[in-house]
């Protein structure tokens, strides 16, 4: 059951979520580019990792605000940060993800890839 309901919610935030599509789209050619630019095993994991790891943040993130909106359409303050809460997880997933990467790629450009 919980295969089901995870995959019912898979396509959801694909069909109706463009970020978390973005997100999807970016990590499919990603597993080559990790692959190719990284040494290890361990390096590949982690690039892939942190990518996988910001979409299960922007997953999370749009939860909350999902039940944020079943609660009510009005202005509440502890509404609007538990949004902002969310949305400041998805920015630090992404810092995390790109500054993987970043670094990744400037260790494969020095001749000394993770």
């Amino acid at each position: 059951m919980a295969w089901l309901n995870s995959v019912r919610a898979f396509r959801h935030l694909i069909a109706h979520e463009p970020a978390f599509r973005q997100e999807v789209a970016v990590l499919v050619p990603a597993l080559p580019v990790a692959w190719a630019i990284t040494q290890s095993m361990v390096g590949f994991l982690l690039l892939i990792g942190a990518l996988l790891f910001l979409i299960t943040v922007e997953a999370l993130n749009t939860s909350v605000e999902k039940a944020c909106d079943a609660l009510t359409r009005e202005f509440n303050p502890d509404i609007q940060l538990a949004k902002d809460c969310g949305s400041l997880a998805v920015l630090v997933a992404m810092l995390i993800a790109g500054g993987g990467w970043i670094f990744a790629a400037f260790r494969f450009f020095q001749g000394a890839p993770i």
